[in-house]
């Protein structure tokens, strides 16, 4: 076998400028593709934490994100998620090449999330509706705060952005990061509850496994997105929050399998009766938000989404072969 391409994480980066990533998710969804229809992701252990495997398939691609999570890397100045993406020809089940899988997961979760909150800014009531530079306001400032806020920046181009983080060297390299990118950053985390009550936006992107923020702060027709946890015993934002928010969800079954924001908040049986919507369901239109509410979009990461994305990288690649 001749040797397969590999794609590293700055040249899957140079192919998914945040335009194309997002509206390359919202184009699948717009598609054929059904989150519900998505395999359950795969769990392993490991020597040191586990492995993560994501499988998906497509009508002409199909791949595999592994990755490894090694909760004990940072402290010894490793990167504590490590892994690669395989992409599949459908057909011949050929591989085609493979890729970084870090980048790809660090450009796939803020780009899915960003299409859930675009689609929830567009069934907003009247009344409700984003300012034209409504306040942003991220919990947490690793490289997925830091992805989220470039997201953002290219939804909302005169957004204005804030941050709450716990290291405050973090923060500080957060925020002259993305300061060099001429993206302007204020450090909330002194007066939290007053950034959250101010706020048009929140979005949370931390590794707590309680609520960051009380729920009750949250104003009616602000938006909030929660994807930073997984698991039945993490939960990022409060049941106050989920109980009084009109809820969009990643998928249904993803969430209810994973979703520990939505579960205790009711319980299984509760959110299977009431069947909320999903991303899908939201990018095509259907899902309706309640003047005064707040609404809230919650996911844990899907195999699809990284397909998706890591299709439109070798599609990328495939071209600049050409010419």
């Amino acid at each position: 076998m001749s040797s397969i391409p590999y794609v590293s994480g700055p040249d899957v980066r140079e192919a998914l400028p945040w335009d194309v990533a997002i509206e390359g998710v919202e184009a699948a969804l717009r598609g054929g593709v059904d989150p519900e229809a998505d395999g359950p992701r795969i769990f392993a252990p490991t020597p040191n934490g586990e492995f993560l495997i994501m499988p998906a398939t497509a009508p002409e691609v199909m791949g595999v994100k592994v990755l490894t999570v090694s909760p004990d890397n940072p402290a010894r100045g490793l990167e504590k998620i490590q892994g690669l993406y395989l992409l599949y020809d459908a057909d011949t089940s050929a591989p085609l090449c493979v890729m970084d899988g870090i980048e790809v997961t660090a450009v796939r979760t803020p780009a899915v999330t960003l299409t859930g909150l675009r689609a929830l800014a567009a069934a907003a009531p009247a009344g409700d509706e984003l300012p034209a530079a409504p306040t942003v306001l991220v919990f947490g400032v690793g490289i997925q705060g830091i992805n989220h806020i470039r997201a953002a920046k290219w939804a909302w181009p005169d957004a204005r952005f804030q941050v709450v983080g716990r290291r405050p060297e973090r923060i500080q390299v957060a925020i002259e990061t993305l300061a060099a990118e001429g993206i302007e950053v204020a450090d909330v985390s002194d007066d939290a509850d007053a950034s959250v009550r101010a706020a048009d936006v929140i979005i949370t992107v931390t590794s707590s496994s309680t609520p960051v923020f009380d729920g009750s702060l949250v104003h009616g027709g602000a938006l909030v997105a929660s994807v930073g946890q997984h698991g039945l015993d993490a939960h990022e934002v409060d049941a106050e929050l989920v109980q009084r928010a009109d809820v969009m969800l990643e998928s249904r079954t993803g969430m209810f399998r994973e979703g520990g924001n939505i579960i205790p908040a009711r319980s299984l049986e509760e959110w299977q009766q009431l069947q909320p919507s999903n991303i899908r369901d939201a990018v095509r239109g259907e899902f309706t938000r309640t003047a005064g509410k707040p609404a809230l979009y919650t996911g844990v990461g899907m195999s699809w989404e990284d397909l998706v994305l890591a299709s439109i990288v070798y599609r990328g690649q495939q071209t600049d072969a050409v010419e």
